[in-house]
């Protein structure tokens, strides 16, 4: 009944990452983002395409369905709702949070074509290891400034991410669940997913042709 109950959590994150939020507020402002700007159903589309306003909605609400499901599996797990062996709790709050950036990335209310897991990876971590997070944020703030690239900040962020969270892990900080080798080895999983489905903004990169924000999508 406690698998049963881990596997029901792990369907209800990757259906909550589903939730397609920027189509549905592209659509509310008649505006289907997956055919303007760079076709993604992100923020920074939709603050290009439909809004500064609708952009932020968008990264609090892609955000948002990142970290609730991971904060509930803990909750769940420390309430005794779900109760099993100390080794195996990390294991169901990382198959939630993978779910979760999952489920946005390939959501199945839009035939798996989803966007790219940034925000939603960034709620997801942030309840499981702030502190590497914010030390990630930091990173993706100075590069965007600096270059303007949106993506490029987003790449930068996701490949620190992983070595903050060693780092941290060496000095001792942080929560126990978040300095298991487990969670460690997860976070590089996710910062090399997320790098993985920026490839096409890397070619773009590389050539010179990718936008800076401010500037018309392609």
């Amino acid at each position: 009944m406690e698998y049963f109950k881990a596997v029901m959590l792990v369907i209800f994150a990757y259906l909550m990452g589903s939730i397609p939020w920027g189509f549905i507020i592209g659509k509310a402002k008649g505006i289907d983002v997956r055919t303007v700007g760079s076709k993604n159903i992100g923020a920074t589309n939709v603050t290009r395409c439909v809004g500064k306003a609708a952009g932020k909605l968008c990264f609090a609400l892609d955000f948002a369905k990142g970290a609730l499901p991971v904060f509930a599996a803990q909750k769940l797990i420390g309430c005794g709702f779900i109760s099993m062996p100390q080794a195996w709790q990390v294991y169901v709050v990382i198959a939630v949070l993978l779910a979760t950036v999952l489920g946005h990335m390939f959501p199945v209310f839009l035939k798996f074509h989803g966007g790219k897991g940034v925000s939603t990876a960034a709620g997801a971590v942030v309840a499981l290891a702030p502190v590497a997070l914010l030390t990630a944020l930091v990173v993706w703030v100075v590069v965007f400034l600096v270059s303007r690239y949106v993506s490029l900040a987003s790449i930068s962020a996701a490949a620190v991410l992983p070595v903050a969270a060693w780092v941290l892990y060496l000095i001792g900080f942080g929560s126990e669940l978040a300095r298991t080798p487990e969670v460690r080895v997860f976070l590089i999983l996710i910062a090399l997913l997320t790098i993985i489905r920026h490839r096409t903004n890397i070619q773009r990169l590389l050539q010179g042709t990718e936008n800076r924000f401010g500037k018309k999508s392609e």
